[in-house]
């Protein structure tokens, strides 16, 4: 539980403070602030730097946002959305946050990265159906609007949700999957009311956040793969 902001590089700085200053300007010029969207997406954002670097504050952030997300979902009856949030998300980030604090790197700075073998696939598969079967006879019955992308998005989410507590470096790309259903979610609510315009930006941002924490775990990743080799050859 190192202070994350130490770690950050001034690219990472960079980052950081221009998706927030997107977001706040986004916020800002839609003439009408929505002060929970605009929480939630700072919470979130800082999480996924976090994300990033593989500190465990990532996913403490985490249960945060999906409290505040799952309350902004509630306000505009995207029921799926909430449900996901507050009823699979947000427990399976408390989950993954214990995980992340129990299995720190050889460094102590940063999370371990775990290597997914054949039967954590199948698990992932099978509880993915399993979930998205579930999800869709409930979402179905509180008739939620755009049932199609909300029950994606349930899917993406577990998947998400999954691989960051097994410490996976896809976790960041099951998370730019379920943005981009996002995106076309609340892009559909800001045609109905332009309120929502800023939480489209703000998924667009975690998107590019997303992408960019994949791109350093696979680097970690390989780093870590030529280590081993490495040692392995000395050993020889």
């Amino acid at each position: 539980m190192n202070n994350p902001f130490k770690s950050l590089t001034a690219k990472e700085w960079c980052l950081w403070m221009g998706s927030l200053g997107i977001v706040l300007a986004s916020n800002l010029l839609s003439g009408e602030t929505n002060f929970l969207a605009l929480t939630a997406a700072a919470i979130g954002i800082t999480s996924l730097i976090f994300a990033a670097k593989g500190n465990a504050w990532s996913p403490i952030l985490m249960i945060v946002f999906s409290i505040l997300y799952g309350m902004l979902s509630f306000r505009s009856h995207y029921w799926g959305e909430m449900i996901t949030y507050l009823g699979m998300t947000l427990p399976m980030a408390v989950w993954s946050a214990c995980t992340w604090l129990r299995n720190p790197a050889e460094n102590g700075k940063e999370v371990a990265i775990q290597k997914l073998n054949s039967r954590h696939w199948i698990a992932l598969v099978l509880s993915g159906f399993a979930v998205t079967c579930i999800f869709y006879a409930v979402l179905k019955g509180f008739h939620t609007p755009q049932l199609f992308f909300s029950t994606v998005s349930i899917t993406t989410s577990f998947l998400a949700a999954a691989l960051t507590m097994l410490r996976s470096s896809y976790f960041a790309l099951a998370y730019a999957s379920n943005d981009i259903i996002l995106i076309v979610l609340w892009t559909i609510a800001a045609l109905q009311n332009p309120v929502y315009i800023p939480v489209v930006v703000n998924f667009v941002i975690f998107f590019f956040n997303d992408m960019y924490g994949f791109l350093c775990w696979r680097k970690r990743e390989r780093k870590a793969c030529g280590a081993s080799a490495g040692e392995a050859f000395r050993l020889s």
